[in-house]
């Protein structure tokens, strides 16, 4: 007693342990990436404890609520135990098609027997919503629950259904679950990342120029500002560098653009550059876009610089096959047969080979 009247009197707090959390609820977090937004959700996990039935409607009351306690009269669940769960966003994203600015929140549930609301609050950092605020409303959104097969017993945040830019995230408790799906626009946070990441120390080597210009040629996407990034990997100051990649990939963002002339009068000059491999997969592709003259002259100009190896014997083999050249084909293709690097190119060369003898067209 002494001893505590005199920490009181000379304002000394009693410091507090780490224990197990209060009635067994765990404290759990779980993230994703989707596309480049980082999702991370932090939440206290009560059990059901043999309540089942019991949940819906009565631990959990319907609606907006007044708790008796605090100063909110209408408060939502806090979708957990403890402090209020909280997701956070690292882009702007939608959830269920509403739009939602990158940031963190605190995610409430106004449940209902059939439908309920979602709350993302901007105070973040409170303790229940006892002091829940309307007025702090970033988002609210209506889903429906669905039932779960089996009774989930501690409550949990799940990723469901990804793909490139979405997912269904889902609490889910006892037997329902409630599901909501976010969006991510992936285009703009890479065009975002990328910016940034020029303007940093990575912005001093040329490939990461011709990476970014690379990303909007294939994505066909922000093309004038795709061509200022071809042009600084080629000729930047201190770090350009004219190579078959960098004018390949510029060539390849005239061609999007429509500048046809320049892009083959780029790529005329990057085939002179490239080593055998580039200039190969160069003319493969050129071959899918169905540009069939163009490929020919890409193949048999690897064939001159690199004679009589397996990678541009069968560049030959393509090239005369495109122009119905099937007997002069196959003596490239009986050249290459022995020069196979592993089974499986010696397997596709005897395929070949039987496609030639027949008259086929082997691209």
């Amino acid at each position: 007693m002494v001893l505590a009247a005199v920490m009181l009197l000379h304002g000394i707090s009693v410091a507090q342990l780490t224990t197990v959390a209060n009635g067994g609820n765990k404290k759990a977090w779980v993230g994703e990436r989707i596309g480049l937004t980082d999702i991370t959700i932090q939440y206290n996990r009560p059990a059901v404890k043999g309540r089942e039935g019991k949940i819906w409607g009565t631990l959990v009351p319907y609606g907006f609520t007044d708790l008796g306690f605090g100063t909110s009269k209408a408060a939502p669940w806090r979708a957990g135990a403890n402090e209020n769960s909280t997701i956070e966003f690292s882009t702007d994203v939608t959830v269920e098609g509403q739009k939602l600015p990158a940031g963190k929140y605190a995610f409430f549930i106004a449940t209902g027997p059939d439908e309920s609301t979602l709350v993302f609050s901007k105070n973040n950092g409170a303790w229940g919503s006892y002091f829940y605020e309307e007025a702090a409303d970033a988002l609210r959104v209506k889903v429906k629950q669905q039932p779960l097969d089996k009774s989930v017993e501690f409550l949990q945040f799940v990723f469901l259904n990804q793909t490139e830019n979405t997912a269904t995230i889902a609490l889910q408790w006892e037997k329902l679950m409630f599901p909501f799906k976010v969006t991510t626009d992936v285009d703009a946070a890479q065009l975002a990342s990328f910016r940034q990441e020029l303007a940093s120390a990575k912005g001093f080597e040329w490939q990461a120029w011709a990476q970014a210009a690379n990303w909007a040629a294939e994505k066909n996407v922000h093309l004038e500002e795709g061509l200022k990034w071809a042009k600084y990997a080629v000729s930047g100051p201190f770090i350009g560098e004219k190579n078959f990649q960098t004018l390949s990939t510029k060539a390849r963002i005239l061609e999007n653009m429509g500048k046809f002339s320049e892009a083959a009068a780029l790529m005329k000059e990057a085939a002179t550059m490239g080593t055998m491999a580039e200039v190969h997969g160069y003319a493969r592709q050129l071959l899918t876009d169905k540009k069939t003259v163009e490929a020919a002259e890409a193949f048999k100009a690897n064939y001159k610089k690199y004679p009589n190896v397996f990678t541009t014997n069968m560049g030959m083999v393509r090239a005369l096959s495109s122009e119905g050249k099937y007997k002069e084909a196959l003596k490239y293709a009986n050249a290459a047969l022995p020069q196979a690097p592993d089974a499986n190119n010696k397997n596709n060369v005897t395929s070949i080979i039987e496609k030639l003898k027949a008259g086929k067209d082997v691209n």
